[in-house]
This record gives C-alpha cells, structure tokens and sequence, in this order.
C-alpha cells in the first residue's frame, strides 16, 4: 500500500460515513429510528438492498469461487427476478398497509404471539450466525495486505459500523449504503478493467475467453439436473427463487429497506431494480475472478494465496520438491496457452490442481489444522500485488464499504427484531417512546459486539460466499412456508403455524444432516414442510371429536 491509496481509501470512508450521517438526519422517535418516518425514496432503497447484498463476501469470495470452480455460481440467482415480482405484488402491499415494524410482528397479527415468537428467534438465531461470517471478511483483507492480526482488524471495523448505525439509525444505515454501492460499482469496473489490461499482448481478449473456457471458468450455465450439485440451472431457478422470496420476503434486514419506503410503489420500484440488476453484477464479479485466473496463466502465481499458510508451507521438508513440480507444470500450462494447444493446457491445468490441493493439504497440517482453503485470498493477492498505485486503493474502498454496508444493516435489523418482537413484546409492554428508541440504541451496540466476537470464529469456513448462503438456507425455507400459510391458507390458525415452523425446520436439518443434497434446495424443501404441516395440524385440528 502506498500514500496514494491510503489517501483514496481513508477518504472514501471518510466521506461515506460522513454522508450517511448528514442525510440521515437525527432521530427523535423510535419510528425515525427503525423506520426512517418512512420517507426513503425508491433509489436510495433501491442501492442499499443491493449494497447488503453485495457485502465484503462478494467481492472477496465471489472473484476467488469463479477463480476456482469458474462461472457457475451466478446461477444461484437466475430466480431472483420471479421472486422479486412475487414479493413486489403480494408481500409489499401487506407490509406497508399493516404498519408494522417487522416482518414478524405480521404473524402474530395474523396468527399469535407464540408464532410471532418464534418466527424473532429463528431470525435471530440465522442472521446472528451471519453476521459473524460478513466481518470476518474485512479481517481477510488487512491480513493480506499488512499482515495485521485479524482480532484488531475485527474490532477496528466493528466499532466504526456500530458508532454510526447507532448514531443515525436505519436513516444513516440506507443513506450511507448508497453511497457505499456507488463506491462498490466503481471498484468493480476497475477491477475488471484493470485485469484485461493487465493481460500480455499475446492474449487476446479472444484467446484469453478462449483459454477460461477450456479451464471451466465460464460455465456460466449447466444444464445437468444434479440434486448433489450445488449450482446448475434447476437448482438455480428452483432453489435459488425460494431463497430470495426467503431472504427479500422474511428476512428482516431486507424488509426493513423497503418498510422505509415513502409509498407501495417506491418500494416495489426498488425491488424490481434488483431483479433486474443483481445477475449481471454478479455475472460481472465472476467474470472478474475467470480474468483473474487467466492473467495467472501468464503470470506464475504463488502455490498457495493464504499468506500464513504460505508461510507454514514453506517451512516443511515437501515444500522444495513441490515448488518445483509446480513450477515446471505451470510452464507447460503457460506454454500450451501461447500455442493455443487446449488439450495441452487442459491437462497441465489438472496437474497443477493436484498440486495446489497437495500443498493446501500440507499447509494445513503444518498449521494443525484441516487443509486450507485459500479461496478468499485469491483476488486480494491479485489486488495488493498487481494492480497499480491509487486504483488499490479505490478497490479496496470497495471491498470495506460492502463489508460496512452489510453489517450495519445487519447489526441494525438484529436490534429491530430484539427490540419490537421481543423486548417491547414480551420484556416491557407499556413505556415511553423514548425509552423504546434508547432500548434500540443500545441492542444495536449488543448485537455489534456480538457481530466482532462471533467473527473471530469465522476465519475458516472456506469460501466466506458459500457459507453464508449455506447457513441462510437451514433457515429461510421455514420463515417462507410461515409467511405462506400467512397469505395464502386463511384456515390455518396460530397452533397450526407454530409446529409448521418447527416441523419445516426439523425437515431441513434432517435432509442436510443425511444427504448430500445441495443447499439450494432446503430453502425449498423447508418451505413445503413448513405449508404441509401447517395444512395437516389444522385439518385434524377441525375434525369432530368422536362421541364418547
């Protein structure tokens, strides 16, 4: 990191924070807090739905998924566009018309409070675990670039998200978020522009599509029904629609942005923008990981991208052998995609892949762990090593913005949710408007601390994108299904809902524990438990009793 970049991104935090604070205004009532008085307009919910979305994870995790496993990742949202126009006619209108502050306060209104109970703590419990995993991702970044121990980068970037989101509320949370996706968009293009330009001359951009292909980079689309693989068009469509009616419909830290909408259109036009742009961000973001893998064609990048690891990998008698088979490999690959030889590059490719897992697998046994996997540090190492001076720091800009704008959203729903289903519920029924917005305040300090312990837990969980989504889906299926019996099952009591939401989760966490079923499909298969058992309680329950 040079002067320049520090100056780029110490300014770009600066400036999005200050921003956020400006616009948000103060908040004087607990409605302004959580709710922002309801006068968001359509762009600024619009830009921070999708700056939640597009967290540290995504570009961190997202570049390196397509680095090693190619294109097929964007898949997973091919049915976000059906689900944004089913959440758009059905599940705005009644939010907005209802009042409430959360999505679950609905249930208990249409249901009970035992539902409405419940409905909190399921939240609570999957986006508490979530929050962890999002900043962690900042504590990648510092590791890379300084060599900071992450507990300091941890709690460095927890505290400034949680004095503004504390300060300003879900005002500061949206405003700043929307200057943070601006930053993010920016970063992308110039990383993506950046890493075609870095290509030699000999690689045409032609030659380098070319030479992605032949490596399975730019399986973008895979036909195949596979219940087993995790991203093909079906489970795409299929599974991935009911993880977004799940997580736009359900989950708290989504509902919250377009609650705060200034009329039902405004929301819906922030909804269908993300329908209509997420998949080519994302498709953008992978592209981005695939170029990456094909300037390191040309470029011998290190056996191992996960610094420590590296350094434990080096320290072990098998390093020096290894190094230099994988040095002689890469040469053939380089020299087989100048002779556009595909067959060639194709099997020095799997050489060099045998290798890498050979030294991910030693690295993680000098640590005294499991192998390592150093997905997460692809694009960074790419960043801090190639990219050139002030564009670093525009991009890395990036990188903490999307982790900024994701946990504070976080940290703010999770107080949302504690504060009006439980604390306001259950905890204390009658006190003063002002004592419920300090209530706030000071849960959005808990669940930040919370947020900086839980991350330090979670420097290891692979590739931080899939993880996320694989811990969402053990519970977004269930919220769905009780949302559906909600709208759509007009027989089904509170009881009925109750064990729905227990029966649907006791379904989901039996498939994931017993089969090797892609994740993508428990938020189905969660949501069809849940309405099946919901529908069955209340038939038997409306039978006639048997005379005695």
């Amino acid at each position: 990191m040079r002067p320049l970049d520090w100056a780029v991104l110490g300014a770009s935090l600066a400036g999005i924070v200050l921003y956020g604070l400006w616009r948000s205004g103060s908040s004087r009532t607990t409605s302004q807090y959580l709710l922002a008085g309801k006068t968001m307009p359509w762009y600024a919910m619009a830009l921070s739905i999708m700056a939640t979305q597009a967290s540290a994870i995504t570009f961190i995790s997202t570049t390196g998924q397509a680095y090693a496993d190619g294109m097929r990742f964007v898949q997973m949202y091919l049915g976000l566009p059906l689900a944004m126009i089913l959440i758009s006619a059905f599940i705005v209108p009644r939010f907005h018309s209802s009042g409430v502050f959360t999505a679950y306060e609905y249930l208990e209104r249409r249901f009970d409070a035992k539902t409405r109970a419940l409905a909190g703590v399921i939240f609570l419990l999957s986006r508490g675990l979530a929050v962890g995993v999002s900043l962690s991702a900042p504590a990648v970044v510092l590791t890379v670039i300084l060599g900071w121990p992450s507990q300091w980068t941890t709690l460095a970037m927890g505290a400034l998200v949680v004095a503004y989101t504390t300060s300003g509320g879900i005002a500061a949370v949206t405003w700043t978020e929307f200057v943070q996706m601006l930053v993010m968009l920016a970063g992308l293009f110039a990383a993506l522009l950046t890493v075609i330009l870095l290509l030699p001359q000999e690689a045409s951009f032609t030659n380098a599509l070319a030479v992605a292909g032949a490596a399975g980079k730019l399986n973008a689309v895979v036909w195949r029904l596979d219940l087993h693989d995790q991203y093909n068009l079906w489970s795409g469509l299929i599974g991935g629609m009911f993880l977004a009616l799940s997580y736009f419909g359900c989950d708290q830290s989504q509902v919250q942005r377009y609650l705060t909408g200034r009329s039902v259109t405004q929301s819906r036009l922030s909804l269908l923008f993300n329908g209509l742009a997420k998949i080519p961000m994302q498709f953008l973001i992978l592209f981005t990981g695939a170029m990456v893998f094909v300037f390191y064609v040309y470029t011998q990048p290190p056996i191992v991208f996960h610094p420590e690891a590296m350094r434990a990998l080096e320290s072990q008698p098998s390093y020096e052998p290894l190094s230099r088979e994988y040095d002689r490999v890469f040469q053939q690959r380089r020299a087989a995609a100048q002779r556009f030889d595909l067959e060639g590059f194709r099997q020095a490719q799997e050489q060099m892949d045998e290798i890498r897992s050979h030294a991910l697998t030693i690295a993680g046994q000098a640590a005294g762990q499991g192998r390592v996997n150093d997905t997460n540090y692809v694009f960074l190492w790419f960043v801090v090593h190639q990219i050139p001076t002030g564009v670093v720091g525009l991009i890395l800009a990036a990188i903490f913005a999307a982790a900024m704008s994701t946990i504070s959203a976080e940290i703010n729903s999770l107080a949302t949710v504690s504060m009006v289903d439980i604390y306001r519920r259950f905890l204390r029924r009658e006190a003063p408007d002002g004592h419920y917005l300090a209530a706030s305040r000071w849960l959005t300090v808990f669940w930040g601390g919370y947020a900086i312990v839980t991350a330090l837990y979670a420097q290891n969980l692979g590739s931080l994108v899939e993880a996320v989504n694989r811990l969402g889906s053990l519970f977004y299926g269930t919220l769905l299904g009780v949302f559906v019996l909600a709208f759509a099952f007009p027989r089904v009591g509170g009881t009925a809902a109750f064990f729905a939401m227990i029966a649907g989760e006791a379904a989901v966490f039996t498939v994931w524990h017993f089969t090797g079923l892609a994740f993508l499909w428990l938020n189905a298969i969660g949501c069809l438990a849940a309405v099946a058992a919901g529908c069955g309680v209340a038939v038997l329950g409306r039978r006639p009793q048997a005379a005695g």
